[in-house]
């Protein structure tokens, strides 16, 4: 009868020495910002698409499987509805980063185009403070990324 309090101290004591997760770790989202090139070489300037093209919000799947980005939206902190991108019929491959160009291009597999243009008001990222916001197709926030800096022409957020 004696050997199970002991027994049961030593398994007491073997989990109090494992390591716990750090908080962080469970808040990672699967789907994820990770760099935003908020002042594009030449802006600001009239809205030439290959300036409006040099800023871009990178998306990344951090997952080992697919996934369906249908429906998922980008937007800044503006509430315009022309700032909010949605995309349409994509899968973001396991492990793969998506670029969206603010300006106009054809879609490939790496890097979709918001479609704009007209000169400075259809650039996105303010040159000097502004958050990136993901959300699923149920408007569900997966991720944010903020900056606030004019001395900097991109924030990594991952």
């Amino acid at each position: 009868m004696r050997s199970l309090p002991l027994a049961f101290a030593a398994v007491l004591a073997a989990a109090t020495l494992v390591p716990a997760l750090p908080v962080h770790a469970a808040a990672v989202p699967t789907v994820q910002i990770t760099r935003i090139w908020y002042n594009s070489p030449g802006s600001p300037d009239a809205g030439a698409n290959s300036s409006l093209n040099g800023e871009y919000i990178q998306v990344k799947n951090t997952t080992r499987r697919a996934v369906s980005l249908k429906g998922w939206t980008i937007r800044d902190t503006t509430r315009r509805s022309d700032h909010v991108y949605t995309f349409g019929a994509f899968t973001l491959g396991a492990g793969k980063t998506v670029t969206l160009r603010t300006g106009k291009g054809k879609d490939t597999l790496t890097t979709r185009y918001w479609g704009r243009s007209g000169g400075t008001l259809a650039y996105i990222w303010n040159q000097t403070k502004d958050t990136g916001y993901l959300r699923d197709p149920s408007g569900k926030l997966v991720d944010s990324c903020s900056y606030n800096s004019s001395r900097a022409e991109y924030v990594n957020c991952a």
